[in-house]
């Protein structure tokens, strides 16, 4: 029995004051992911090649969590998309990053959808409409400002 998915689509946008190929290397490698967001991440950037996110200490709630999928389309500088499943290894969950130029940066678009409509998948569409708000607002200011928020420990942890 296939799971009805939500007909609804996660989407998020912000401006970065950064070149678009900058933007882009950030997000399509693992020492980018890792320099403002990850921990130990794993890109094997071509379409069909595997990602795989992994958090230490991550977040207010000091989380260690990890999940993986695979690269669906790699596009340079502009597009890069793949699948994860932050709802459940069954249920892949698509997620779509455009890049394009503009007003001398970068416009960041994103779009997560396919999270199945069980409770788990409704918490965690909820769960991550706000997280890649969050996610967004981090790599500008990672990128703009240099500045690096993985969580109180890590924080603490880079200040000393």
């Amino acid at each position: 029995m296939s799971v009805l998915r939500i007909d609804e689509s996660i989407t998020a946008k912000t401006f970065i004051l950064a070149e678009r190929e900058r933007v882009f290397h950030t997000l399509t490698t693992a020492e980018g992911w890792d320099a403002w967001f990850t921990s130990g991440m794993k890109i094997d950037a071509r379409p069909g090649g595997l990602i795989q996110f992994r958090w230490e200490q991550f977040g207010p709630e000091i989380v260690t969590t990890s999940d993986s999928g695979i690269i669906q389309e790699i596009c340079e500088p502009a597009l890069f998309s793949f699948t994860w499943h932050p709802a459940g290894k069954a249920y892949p969950v698509l997620v779509r990053i455009e890049l394009r130029e503009a007003y001398n940066g970068t416009m960041v678009s994103l779009i997560s959808r396919d999270f199945p409509n069980t409770e788990r998948g409704r918490f965690m569409f909820m769960d991550c409409a706000v997280g890649w708000g969050e996610a967004l607002t981090l790599l500008k200011f990672y990128l703009e400002y240099g500045v690096v928020s993985k969580g109180p420990v890590a924080t603490a942890m880079a200040a000393e």
